[in-house]
């Protein structure tokens, strides 16, 4: 689909040629000759330049259903170019694997804080666990305000 699409601009841009060529040679008839002859090396130039610029491949986007992916082409990835590309992915597992280590060490230190304030508690831990200790601790609230 997307030969497709390439072949059908290529088409459009040498009609586009053709008719400013023609354009161009029918006012050309009447110049001098030196104009004519530096014109007909520019074309000769414009020409050259445009097959070296077809020959380059340019980066296109490929599309299959909903997906789309950004392609360079034939051409091959130098050294530096896939180090540049696999860059941001390291970075992006190092900055996960260091929000993991954060809020593993948060995790930890939130449970030392309350492990330590039940053992240093006046009230003993199987007393957390009696179902009448939630109401005394509502009550001892309600009188407190």
């Amino acid at each position: 689909m997307t030969n497709s699409l390439q072949h059908q601009a290529e088409i459009l841009q040498d009609r586009f040629g053709l008719k400013v060529a023609a354009r161009l040679s029918e006012g050309a008839a009447g110049l001098p000759h030196d104009i004519s002859e530096r014109l007909r090396a520019s074309r000769v130039r414009a020409l050259a330049h445009r097959k070296i610029a077809r020959t380059r491949t340019a980066a296109t986007v490929v599309s299959s259903g909903a997906a789309a992916a950004l392609t360079f082409g034939d051409e091959g990835l130098s050294l530096w170019s896939r180090i540049a590309s696999a860059l941001p992915l390291i970075a992006l597992v190092a900055g996960l694997i260091v929000i993991n280590v954060v809020q593993n060490n948060s995790r930890a230190l939130e449970v030392a804080e309350v492990d330590v304030a039940l053992l240093t508690d006046d009230l003993p831990p199987a007393a957390y666990m009696d179902p009448g200790f939630l109401q005394f601790l509502n009550s001892s609230k309600d009188t407190a305000q």
